[in-house]
């Protein structure tokens, strides 16, 4: 068996249902994923631990279309992510990328990634979803000292 290509994939636009339980996405091929918990707020850079999955979700202005990006997938075939509508970067340490205008990715080492984000040069909500087999965390993205406590990212419907 063959290993599975580890390529930058451009995202394309897919469904997003903020609730208050969590965030829904539905993707490209119609299958749905659903992010868990109320998402903690970060106001400047999250530090992921050491080799946790990282998954960056930007909202359009509506909350109802975004653009889902899995950096550092090293599992997700090329063929699957294209479609399903989920892009990639993967990053080398030291490396870092422009995600979506005003989101940047960055591997400082020690197999952890950081994630910076303004939802205002965004153009919506930012979310970043960290996850192993033992569990996932959710963040949002928020304004230095915007209003907003995270309780509910259903809270732009």
């Amino acid at each position: 068996m063959s290993a599975p290509n580890r390529n930058d994939i451009a995202p394309a636009s897919v469904s997003v249902a903020l609730r208050e339980e969590g965030v829904e996405v539905e993707y490209l091929d119609g299958r749905v994923t659903f992010y868990h918990g109320v998402p903690q707020v970060v106001e400047d850079t999250l530090t992921t631990p050491p080799g946790k999955e990282t998954h960056v979700l930007v909202t359009d202005p509506t909350e109802t279309e975004g653009v889902l990006v899995y950096v550092n997938d090293l599992k997700t075939h090329d063929d699957i992510l294209e479609q399903t509508g989920v892009g990639r970067v993967v990053l080398g340490e030291g490396a870092e990328e422009e995600l979506f205008p005003g989101v940047v990715a960055r591997r400082p080492g020690g197999q952890r990634t950081e994630i910076e984000a303004d939802p205002e040069v965004a153009g919506g909500r930012v979310f970043a979803f960290v996850e192993d087999d033992w569990g996932e965390d959710s963040y949002e993205f928020v304004a230095a000292g915007a209003e907003g406590d995270g309780d509910d990212p259903g809270a732009g419907e």
